[in-house]
């Protein structure tokens, strides 16, 4: 049996595994009426517990540059850039602890199911919600975009076959399970591809430090080829103090405003889920990345001349591991971008469905459409956005990226402030939710495309900035309304 042959077992083994899982969680779904299918359908029924419920968060926010991009960069800038990956380590804690038990009884109270229910009952504006929706589909159809084809070119990479055969495994893969399953196979299927993605990077790791001399040796090996691999900022201050803690907003803060983060605080069983979730997933996401990026920083001590920091994870995997365990950690990327991408299928389906076809085709009443109907429309509009974003890909765009930080930036400016604002102030309106949206979209935008110099501080910055400050002169402006 060839080493392509060896690689590519453990990806099919795992893929076959996803779609599993989706027939197992379709089996369990036992709901009769039209409402009971969409809680279970896109929330799981609210029946998470802590592992799950810190595993799909993690999933859900990691993706192919958190094993291949930025242990790439942290190639090309040593540790500076793993000191600046671990802004990340809090995610979980910062989603559950700011927003999980407010949350989670807000969208109690009111029915909520998607994050559009939840700013549809807070803010008691169409104008709100069409926004909303329209950035949720666009934005994340920009996202998966980068997943899909990043995914496609590691598979390539790794085991040699070629690009439309990695993208065609991956795509049917992650819709199929997404459209049978629903959330409850997305979020077991998370719980399962955080474990793989933890063997994985680890696995790597390991193969880097032996194959490097030992952590010290690396270290010295990285001070003779440049002293900046080993300061905080980097080689020739690639990584300024400002853009550190610009950071902070973009991958700290701005995860409150994720749909594909936030989603997760209305899926959880009980507080005590919720307390478990908010220690696990910070001990593991910090596990991660600490240890994908220092494979990529330590990476160069063992092949310092490569072209391109996106080669070092492949390079490292080809190179380093045997071929099973190659497909073991190919797994491990894969699962990060299927865990992600899964996500967004559901969220851009409900967006479509339930935020915008039942609420205005059907005034908001499920019960008026058959569930076998409801089953058929949801499973169709699945596949459907995975088959656009597929044929998308087909012919993939550079910059990818830039694609992906472009995407995640534009749903930060969307919804930071109407979802943490709007469960915190009780001032705020639909008049400030409204300006917000506009005006922080349009500011990323223009700061995105135009790239002035801003000192090293990155762009989502004066973006959170002009949103807080629209959303708070704008609720003054317009009239008061809660929930």
């Amino acid at each position: 049996m060839n080493a392509n042959m060896l690689t590519i077992i453990p990806v099919i083994v795992y893929l076959a595994l996803s779609i599993g899982v989706a027939l197992w969680a379709r089996n369990r779904s036992v709901s009769n009426s039209s409402q009971g299918f969409i809680e279970d359908y896109f929330i799981g029924s609210r029946s998470m517990g802590g592992f799950v419920l810190a595993m799909t968060i993690i999933a859900s926010y990691t993706s192919a540059s958190s094993f291949v991009g930025g242990p790439g960069v942290a190639y090309r800038l040593g540790l500076s850039w793993v000191l600046l990956a671990m802004i990340q380590v809090p995610t979980t804690f910062f989603t559950l602890g700011i927003l999980g038990k407010r949350f989670a009884i807000m969208a109690r109270k009111t029915g909520a199911v998607t994050i559009t229910d939840f700013l549809r009952a807070r803010y008691k504006s169409d104008v709100v919600v069409i926004l909303c929706s329209v950035a949720l589909i666009v934005f994340f159809m920009a996202a998966m975009l980068a997943q899909f084809i990043g995914g496609a070119r590691l598979f390539q990479t790794v085991t040699g076959y070629p690009y439309v055969v990695g993208l065609t495994l991956f795509g049917i893969s992650v819709v199929l399970y997404t459209a049978v399953g629903g959330f409850r196979a997305v979020v077991l299927t998370d719980a399962i591809q955080g474990i793989v993605m933890v063997v994985a990077v680890v696995v790597v790791l390991l193969a880097v430090i032996n194959a490097g001399g030992g952590v010290e040796k690396c270290i010295t090996t990285l001070k003779g080829i440049d002293p900046g691999l080993i300061t905080p900022t980097g080689p020739k201050n690639a990584v300024p103090q400002p853009f550190t803690l610009s950071f902070w907003v973009l991958v700290g803060i701005g995860v409150l405003g994720l749909p594909q983060t936030t989603q997760r605080c209305m899926g959880y069983r009980d507080s005590r889920a919720m307390h478990d979730a908010m220690i696990i997933g910070t001990l593991l996401i910090g596990f991660m990345i600490l240890c994908a990026h220092l494979a990529g920083a330590m990476g160069r001590a063992v092949f310092p001349n490569l072209p391109s920091g996106d080669l070092a994870m492949p390079t490292l995997i080809v190179e380093l591991l045997s071929p099973v365990w190659a497909g073991v950690f190919i797994a491990g990327p894969l699962a990060a971008i299927m865990s992600t991408v899964d996500s967004m299928l559901l969220l851009v389906s409900a967006a479509i469905i339930k935020d915008l076809y039942i609420h205005y085709r059907l005034k908001g009443d499920a019960s008026k459409m058959p569930v076998t109907s409801l089953k058929k429309m949801s499973l169709i509009t699945t596949v459907v956005i995975g088959l656009l974003v597929f044929l998308a890909a087909m012919e993939p765009p550079d910059l990818l990226v830039w694609i992906n930080l472009f995407a995640f930036g534009g749903l930060e400016a969307t919804f930071l402030c109407p979802i943490v604002l709007g469960l915190y102030w009780d001032k705020g309106n639909a008049t400030g939710a409204i300006i917000s949206i506009i005006c922080g979209v349009a500011v990323f935008i223009t700061l995105t495309i135009i790239k002035p110099a801003m000192g090293g501080v990155h762009a989502i910055v004066p973006t959170t900035i002009a949103a807080v400050v629209t959303f708070v002169l704008g609720s003054y402006a317009g009239q008061r309304k809660t929930v």
